[in-house]
């Protein structure tokens, strides 16, 4: 007795079937040439429409009666299909190390990044309402920030690194990335808040971004 076909495996055979066809191909002419009951071909046409794979398209009208509903692939490559942005970031941060000043360079690299996440404000934006901006960022950014840390509201720590294997092997360039993020979008806001330093693995769980403030100075600091 043979064995039912894996959903993949059909899905694959209807997509195919559909990017070799001259035209679109209607329901029951897609179950006829794969040989498959037209339940089992709506199924899997349903399920390619929703991935974006797929389209359907009404024909024209050419007589009484609704005209049939076909379907065609749609152009393009897979928007679901595997990513690999991890070995992306790896050769855009070997890049960076292997040019002159790499900590600087990705600085600036992160400046422009920060600057272009947040909206410029009109009006000046208040101390606690721009570190509370900058860490709603860090946030959606997937850091996980804690804000006070250590005991101090001039600290921010950081509880997961997004790009932590490239952050490990390339510290001084995604590090600095991060420090130029961060500068970037205090600056965009115009909140009188400064991005200090950015202490990498300050504990094992934890990276600490040290900020300044005018409440920090005039207290003598807030490191």
């Amino acid at each position: 007795m043979s064995t039912p076909e894996a959903p993949a495996g059909r899905r694959r055979e209807v997509l195919d079937l559909l990017r070799g066809s001259a035209g679109s191909l209607s329901v029951a002419e897609v179950a006829d040439r794969l040989d498959a009951h037209p339940n089992t071909v709506r199924f899997h046409l349903d399920a390619l429409v929703r991935a974006g794979r797929v389209e359907r398209v009404r024909l024209p009208p050419s007589g009484p009666g609704r005209p049939p509903l076909v379907f065609r692939a749609r152009p393009g490559m897979d928007p679901a299909g595997p990513r690999n942005y991890r070995a992306l970031a790896a050769v855009l941060a070997e890049g960076l190390a292997a040019g002159p000043d790499p900590a600087a360079n990705a600085v600036a690299a992160g400046r422009a990044w920060g600057a272009r996440l947040l909206e410029p404000r009109d009006a000046v934006v208040p101390t606690e309402a721009g570190v509370r901006t900058l860490v709603g960022l860090l946030d959606d950014l997937g850091f996980e920030p804690e804000w006070p840390s250590s005991g101090s509201a001039e600290r921010v720590g950081l509880r997961h690194c997004p790009f932590l294997e490239v952050a490990r092997a390339r510290a001084e360039v995604v590090c600095s990335l991060h420090l130029g993020l961060m500068r970037g979008a205090v600056a965009s806001l115009g909140a009188p808040v400064t991005v200090d330093r950015l202490e990498p693995f300050a504990e094992p769980d934890l990276c600490l971004v040290h900020l300044s403030t005018p409440d920090s100075t005039t207290r003598g600091g807030g490191r």
